[in-house]
């Protein structure tokens, strides 16, 4: 039988971490620990609840199916902790303003701020999707303008001075029945409005090439590039990380140029309290080969 003591908070935040960044090395950056902590904070929730929650194995970590069923519980008890803490607090909550490129935020950013928590009581997260390159060139004051964190992608390996969090090749995208061009054919390219550094590294590459291109779409985000995708008006050049469901890679098949390696890169404030922590979580989420 369970014994009848409270759940620890630690544990359960353990738990859905790892279960949200499919890692224990992940979740251990999140939460500022180790993983050998994270590991031992999982096997006492287990212990308390009397039943396995997570089966691990080297490269995958997958609910079981009374972890499928604690996970929502287990939300809700750390929205109920947040809210508790938010109402009984007298300062105004904090926040976090971010700026972050669409080459890395992709469709599912939104999903993954909620997932991570980033809306929880007690911390207001500002969001804002701009160009890589300005991303990298600005880091002014707090605030209107400023930004406590940026994430961007560049080609620039040292980083323009930030943390990198991931490495990936871009790739040449189209849907499964886009026809390739003929001998001699001009390219038809979908991209984001300039400046955008994934924009130029495409046209460099072709031009290079000695192969002919048209833009026949120039949207406002990743989202509606990848819809031109795949309604077949173009090929994108687009991170895999970002590329939408069902896009093939097609550089090989077409004799498209090799694009570049890039990289995605972290500048940050130094931040405290709630905003660190939320930090952390996004860092950890970005961390990897391709960025998620």
């Amino acid at each position: 039988m369970v014994a009848d003591r409270p759940l620890d908070l630690e544990g359960v935040l353990a738990f859905v971490r790892v279960v949200d960044l499919g890692s224990f090395t992940r979740a251990a950056e999140a939460l500022a620990t180790s993983q050998a902590a994270i590991s031992l904070r999982l096997k006492r929730l287990e212990d308390r609840l009397g039943t396995r929650l997570l089966d691990r194995t080297p490269r995958h970590v997958d609910l079981t199916r009374q972890g499928a069923l604690f996970l929502p519980a287990a939300r809700r008890l750390l929205d109920a902790h947040d809210s508790a803490v938010a109402d009984a607090a007298t300062a105004q909550p904090a926040r976090l303003s971010l700026g972050i490129s669409d080459h890395v935020a992709g469709p599912d950013l939104p999903v993954l701020l909620r997932r991570l928590g980033l809306d929880r009581a007690g911390l207001i997260t500002e969001v804002r999707i701009v160009p890589s390159r300005d991303l990298a060139a600005a880091f002014g004051s707090s605030g209107e303008g400023g930004y406590d964190a940026v994430i961007f992608r560049t080609e620039d390996e040292a980083g323009h001075g930030g943390a990198v969090l991931a490495e990936e090749r871009l790739g040449w995208f189209a849907a499964p029945d886009f026809p390739a061009p003929r001998p001699g054919e001009t390219l038809r390219l979908a991209g984001l409005a300039g400046p955008c550094t994934v924009r130029s590294a495409a046209t460099r590459v072709l031009d290079a090439a000695g192969l002919p291109w048209t833009e026949v779409f120039v949207g406002g985000g990743v989202l509606a590039v990848g819809a031109a995708v795949m309604a077949g008006l173009a090929v994108a050049a687009l991170a895999p990380s970002t590329a939408p469901a069902g896009a093939v890679e097609v550089g090989g098949r077409f004799g498209l140029p090799e694009l570049p390696r890039t990289f995605v890169v972290l500048r940050a404030r130094r931040l405290a309290g709630r905003p660190a922590e939320a930090l952390r979580a996004l860092a950890a989420a970005y961390r990897g080969p391709g960025g998620r």
